[in-house]
């Protein structure tokens, strides 16, 4: 569902490729500007597998967690036609998990080693997973806001130049569409019907659109991004870039069911094409992907009973191949 990744701004450019070949690492670089796709046998700078392998299970790590939020709802959904829509939205969340851990692998990660990582929280995954989904009408919001940010941020790094994660998200982003049509109808049906529904999908969009605000990454004037990275295709558009494309693909259509959202200073500008918003809390931000969240307790405390209870299957499975990695340490 989620690909936000955070690229470590710690190192200059010129670091990333000092140590590399400069022979292959131009022919290296010569592929990617023709279009070329890098498969995993292919030689590759270490800073570009260390990078993508961070963004991939990132990624992975956010379609996992993403599906708890709305897999609270699963029980309670009103009516069988919701939840088995809603049940097949949280599998499908799962299976991408599934499809990017093994993008991953590809690079030289285990994904046992990927998931200790997710547990033990050396490995971030998207904050906006560590709010709760209060009512119904968060899932739905979720569904549709949360699923179109994704949607933009996945068919951005689709053009990518890492063919293994490529054709991951070729194949989530058809389901990714499907998840975002039922999220707009759900939206749609509140908007659209009783008193109290309407309150109930404006309160949740109200709640929700802060957390939308940092769903793409600081700003492009603090976040600090490798002119390496984005020409090895790793990271293929800025926070901002994807963050106004949202703006402006989303934002009429929530005043088109005239539904209001938290902020007075949303506009855009007729000049410039660009949107106007509010600065959103980076300091929050920042606190909630640090661990420091509402549900981010909750979210690894169920990832870790998950990964205890179901370890047993595993081995029954693999038997012998199965690879061991010390849990949680």
């Amino acid at each position: 569902m989620y690909g936000n990744a955070y690229i470590d701004p710690d190192k200059a450019p010129n670091s990333l490729v000092a140590d590399e070949d400069p022979v292959k690492l131009a022919e290296f670089e010569a592929r990617i500007a023709a279009g070329e796709k890098i498969e995993p046998q292919d030689w590759m700078p270490k800073e570009y597998r260390k990078q993508l392998i961070r963004m991939i299970e990132q990624h992975a790590h956010s379609e996992i967690i993403g599906a708890l939020p709305e897999g609270t709802w699963i029980t309670r959904a009103p009516g069988f036609r919701r939840k088995l829509a809603l049940m097949a939205k949280v599998q499908d969340e799962v299976g991408h998990a599934q499809l990017l851990y093994s993008a991953a692998e590809t690079l030289g990660k285990s994904r046992e080693q990927m998931i200790n990582d997710l547990i033990t929280g050396k490995s971030k995954y998207s904050n906006i997973f560590n709010y709760p989904a209060e009512t119904w009408a968060d899932s739905a919001v979720i569904a549709w806001l949360v699923d179109a940010g994704a949607i933009i941020n996945q068919t951005t790094n689709a053009r990518g130049s890492y063919g293994p994660y490529v054709r991951a998200l070729e194949r989530i982003c058809y389901e990714e569409s499907f998840h975002l049509k039922y999220g707009h109808d759900n939206v749609v049906h509140l908007a659209t019907g009783t008193k109290k529904q309407r309150e109930m999908v404006q309160a949740a969009l109200h709640r929700w659109w802060p957390p939308l605000m940092h769903f793409f990454g600081p700003a492009d004037k603090i976040s600090v991004h490798s002119e390496v990275l984005m020409k090895w295709k790793v990271k293929m558009a800025s926070n901002d870039e994807m963050r106004q494309q949202f703006l402006d693909m989303y934002v009429p259509k929530i005043w088109d069911l005239e539904l209001t959202l938290p902020d007075p200073e949303l506009r855009k500008d007729e000049e410039t094409g660009r949107w106007i918003y509010t600065e959103p809390d980076w300091e929050e931000f920042k606190r909630v992907i640090n661990g420091d969240g509402p549900c981010n307790a909750e979210r690894l405390a169920v990832r870790r009973m998950a990964e205890e209870k179901g370890r047993w299957v595993r081995r029954a499975i693999l038997g012998e191949k199965a690879k061991y990695v010390k849990p949680f340490a």
